[in-house]
């Protein structure tokens, strides 16, 4: 088994396409109503509305793994993106440093980038 789709929920779907799409430059593969289907490394991303109103956003965080992570910190700084804290050292491997660094979408999800740092 591998995964196929991921849902996450956003309240403004168009807000939220646009960010994905050109902030973060994912692919979009195609739209059906208020839903948006995007590539992201071979898993589907759906962007849906909540199913009510006052519902919030999921809670899952999605994490994104990037070859280099401070140019693509400054990339997508330089499109607008804030970060919730600079890149850090998570973990300590035998063979690599885990790094990560935390944003938030447009509608409040937590996103991550994450790096794996061969020595």
């Amino acid at each position: 088994m591998h995964i196929g789709q991921i849902a996450l929920t956003v309240h403004d779907p168009e807000r939220a396409a646009a960010f994905y799409a050109d902030v973060l430059g994912f692919p979009l593969l195609f739209r059906a109503g208020p839903l948006s289907f995007f590539d992201i490394g071979g898993v589907r991303l759906m962007l849906s509305p909540p199913d009510r109103p006052e519902s919030v956003p999921s809670g899952s965080v999605l994490y994104f793994k990037v070859p280099e992570l401070e140019g693509r910190v400054q990339e997508l700084e330089d499109r607008g993106v804030s970060f919730i804290d600079e890149p850090h050292l998570i973990a300590r491997m035998p063979d690599h440093e885990l790094w990560m660094t935390f944003f938030k979408d447009t509608e409040g999800n937590t996103l991550a980038l994450m790096c794996e740092k061969r020595q």
